[in-house]
């Protein structure tokens, strides 16, 4: 087989399947029964959700690495490079490491089409199978019950929030979005949800299969108190745990919480002041992610979240209205043509007192100039531009010293920011 390097790997795999999405196991189930793929680590955990996935499964690595445990992380989309997909013991997968379980993946398929998103996710899976971990935290890709993530049997099965998006993929109401999720759930097994109102299906679901289902607000909970947050929750054996004196965080406490949850499921000590360090630890680039830049001599002060859909967007404007500025907030925002524009616009239109705004490098893109144009009818100003590296130049130029540039969207808008901001650091 030709040997490829990790750019072409990546450039064979986005054209081997005829549509970039294919729901359904069956295919990837075949290839990982060839690849003798079965258990990954004796504590696997599956984490779904609209929006919280990726600070959840952070901070239940950071919990586990914090007891010495070796652990496996699967996440997505990437910002910078594939790499960060895969991460084993704290460290992202080399190159040569994702060629090697690529063919190891591109020889056991034989015939079988496979998306991208499979080969990545079973190319994953092998390589965590030989690392020797201790425990795996996999981040579904899209919904849950037909995601190539949904092929290994979770021990702990997480629903961070469930909200409307991918629509053509999982349905338009919260109902059949539930439904879908709760696909992750093994019978018998403890199932968390995050979600304060969680639809029906999913609660018929963990009724059906006999899981032990804790949900926030009931079984365990969290509670801010000042500078500090409590949390209260169970062990396995349902009897109650509390943790006090919690230090406040930038990423979601529900996140956090919803994440301690789940770990104090596994018999493992619930010590505070290493709870408290591993949670205040953790960080996720890209997600109410605060940076600084220094431009034309000045410095900017900007937070960048991955927000993209209207429940994300309404959380994101929930958490700046906690922490106010002295001056104007401006916003740099990209997104792409198949999210919620209106809705995601909407819960921030009060929130920045100017938007520049951009198209995205790739076909899915929402253009720039409709961007603007959906803005100023709503009255908002706003300014287009070819690119997001451009559009946060000009918020930059525009910026005072007591203002905040909040870059959000797209994961593309987000990944280019960072591009940018890696020349004109501090």
């Amino acid at each position: 087989m030709t040997t490829r390097t990790l750019g072409q790997w990546l450039a064979y795999l986005e054209q081997l399947h005829p549509s970039a999405i294919d729901m359904g196991l069956e295919r990837s189930r075949q290839v990982f029964e060839r690849l003798g793929l079965g258990r990954l680590a004796p504590r696997q955990v599956v984490v779904t959700g609209t929006n919280g996935k990726g600070s959840t499964c952070a901070f239940l690595a950071s919990l586990l690495k914090a007891q010495g445990l070796k652990v496996g992380v699967y996440s997505s989309p990437h910002l910078l490079r594939y790499n960060e997909r895969v991460q084993a013991d704290g460290l992202e997968a080399s190159d040569a490491e994702l060629c090697e379980a690529f063919t190891a993946v591109e020889t056991a398929r034989g015939d079988v089409s496979l998306t991208y998103f499979e080969m990545g996710t079973l190319a994953a899976f092998w390589l965590f199978a030989r690392a020797g971990l201790d425990a795996v935290v996999l981040e579904v890709g899209l919904g849950g019950r037909l995601d190539a993530v949904n092929l290994i049997d979770a021990d702990i099965a997480v629903v961070t929030s469930i909200g409307l998006d991918h629509a053509e993929y999982l349905g338009d109401t919260r109902e059949s979005v539930a439904f879908e999720k709760a696909g992750i759930f093994r019978a018998g097994r403890p199932a968390l949800c995050g979600d304060l109102a969680p639809p029906t299906p999913l609660l018929e679901q963990a009724q059906a299969l006999g899981c032990p289902l804790l949900r926030r607000g009931h079984e365990y909970d969290l509670a801010e108190a000042g500078e500090h947050w409590q949390w209260r929750g169970a062990d396995a054996a349902g009897l109650a745990l509390e943790l006090s004196g919690l230090p406040r965080l930038d990423l979601p406490m529900e996140n956090a919480a919803l994440a301690l949850q789940a770990y104090a499921l596994m018999g493992l000590p619930l010590e505070p002041g290493t709870v408290a360090a591993a949670l205040a630890g953790t960080r996720v680039a890209g997600r109410l992610d605060r940076r600084q830049a220094v431009y034309q001599g000045k410095p900017v002060q900007l937070l960048l979240d991955v927000g993209h859909n209207p429940h994300a967007a309404d959380y994101l404007r929930a958490r700046l209205a906690t922490r106010p500025v002295n001056g104007r907030r401006l916003a740099v925002f990209g997104l792409l043509a198949d999210k919620a524009l209106d809705g995601v616009i909407a819960p921030l239109a009060e929130t920045f007192s100017h938007w520049h705004v951009a198209t995205l490098p790739t076909p899915r893109s929402r253009q720039g100039a409709d961007l603007a144009s959906a803005l100023a009818n709503l009255g908002l100003p706003a300014t287009s531009h070819g690119e997001a590296a451009q559009a946060l130049a000009a918020a930059c130029a525009m910026a005072g010293a007591e203002d905040e540039i909040v870059v959000f969207g797209s994961f593309f808008c987000v990944a280019e920011a960072l591009q940018w901001l890696a020349g004109h650091a501090p």
